[in-house]
């Protein structure tokens, strides 16, 4: 039996607000981390993969270490992107909803600095920005960390180049005496190297399960096509997961915009999200799917961090990730909260061999996803030209003289007449075979 919130000495008040949120019961970070970061005075590092309550693990002792009575920042929390820094700040005013005075602002980068200047001339206690625009603020004097007791770096792993450029910078406005916070989903050689550069020696290492808990309830498998044919199979893929929510990362902006736009001539509910995108874009793009009025998000890995949302059913990897960590990262957007999901990795026969590598470094099991016959694609092919006439919008500019000539060319059809003539000038059209074959059957 693990323990519960108030075992590991969280305080009434954020309690209630987790009873609220349904947070019952605390993961195996949670445990490890909390009564550390309450109790103790040292550098923590703490390793949990993605989905695993890392944002709990460090906020929940934070807001009760804050001292609201004074109006400084006591605490900054560096994040690599906007969007998870925008979820850290939801997270973080739900937990503290119930803890009076407490004041929380998000200060990351693509928007106005602005109106964030003004925020902070109000009384901050916890700061949640990007490294760059923490370094602007710092540059113009909009903020003064003399006073701050905690840096946390979280997904560190995805910001060293960042850090490597920022930190020292970051570090200099602080006081000598002050808490790091390193929390990441893998432990890279870089990571290493931050950790023995900024972090107390006597920094205690806390880790989750590596080897299961950031995967359970994730099927990992894998789908082998020819180039000619990736599009259709993915096209295929989804199709039998219709009304699931999903995302599919791609290497890069070029294929992120390419395979978006394949998807919305296939009538696919879906967006994509990139680095080049308008701040404005990608959080209307974030919020659509947040709130289910999109099912497929099509991302580059960066851009798709902090997408912190319970019922994605699948992630596919429509490019097979250069390094370890970035599959973790992918695959741990789906079974979130204890649900299921399926990670499904799309591979040419020559990228195979690099599967036994994945296995063998991360503590996964890979298995192969039965690639659907090609007279399987062809009728799915013909499904979504289907669906595509059927989400088509009648084009009211065209003129009715011209519109009555046509119906009169098909006006002795019935519905089903016109549906078998359609069909076959699709088939002619395309030159697809989707007749009906008997199953041969061979000897043993």
């Amino acid at each position: 039996m693990s323990k519960q919130f108030s075992a590991l000495g969280i305080s009434a008040p954020i309690i209630k607000a987790l009873n609220e949120l349904n947070i019952v019961e605390p993961t195996e970070i949670q445990q490890k981390t909390i009564p550390l970061l309450l109790a103790e005075t040292h550098d923590v590092v703490g390793l949990a993969k993605t989905g695993t309550g890392k944002t709990a693990a460090f906020g929940l002792p934070l807001l009760q270490l804050i001292d609201t009575q004074s109006p400084i920042v006591q605490a900054v929390i560096l994040v690599p992107t906007r969007e998870l820094g925008h979820q850290i700040f939801r997270n973080l005013e739900d937990f503290s909803k119930h803890i009076p005075n407490i004041s929380i602002a998000a200060t990351c980068g693509g928007i106005p600095i602005k109106p964030q200047i003004e925020r902070l001339a109000q009384p901050t206690h916890i700061v949640v920005a990007t490294p760059g625009r923490l370094i602007d603020l710092i540059q113009r004097k909009a903020i003064d960390l003399k006073q701050t007791q905690f840096l946390v770096l979280d997904e560190a792993d995805e910001m060293v180049t960042i850090l490597k450029e920022s930190l020292d910078e970051i570090v200099a406005e602080l006081p000598k005496k002050h808490r790091t916070l390193l929390f990441s989903a893998t432990l890279p050689g870089t990571i290493k190297q931050l950790i023995q550069n900024y972090l107390n020696k006597n920094v205690v290492q806390v880790s989750a399960n590596m080897e299961t808990v950031g995967n359970q309830g994730i099927d990992h498998e894998y789908i082998v096509v020819d180039p000619i044919e990736k599009l259709d199979v993915l096209m295929h893929f989804l199709n039998s997961r219709d009304g699931e929510r999903g995302i599919i990362f791609c290497k890069t902006k070029a294929a992120v915009n390419k395979l978006a736009k394949n998807l919305a001539i296939n009538r696919f509910s879906s967006g994509a999200i990139h680095g080049s995108l308008s701040q404005g874009i990608r959080d209307r793009i974030m919020e659509q799917f947040r709130e289910g009025h999109i099912n497929i998000l099509v991302a580059t890995d960066l851009a798709a961090r902090g997408i912190d949302v319970k019922e994605i059913s699948y992630v596919v990897n429509y490019h097979l990730p250069d390094v370890y960590e970035t599959y973790v990262h992918r695959s741990g957007r789906t079974a979130r909260a204890g649900a299921k999901g399926l990670s499904l990795t799309v591979l040419q026969q020559e990228e195979v061999i690099e599967i036994p590598e994945f296995e063998k470094a991360l503590g996964l099991k890979f298995t192969e996803f039965k690639k659907p016959s090609v007279a399987s694609l062809e009728e799915n092919n013909t499904l979504l030209w289907a669906k595509q006439i059927f989400k088509t919008k009648p084009n009211h500019e065209l003129s009715g003289d011209l519109k009555t000539k046509v119906k009169t060319v098909f006006h002795h059809l019935t519905k089903d007449e016109l549906i078998e003539k359609l069909l076959a000038n699709y088939v002619l059209q395309n030159k697809v075979d989707v007749t009906e074959k008997p199953v041969k059957k061979f000897k043993k």
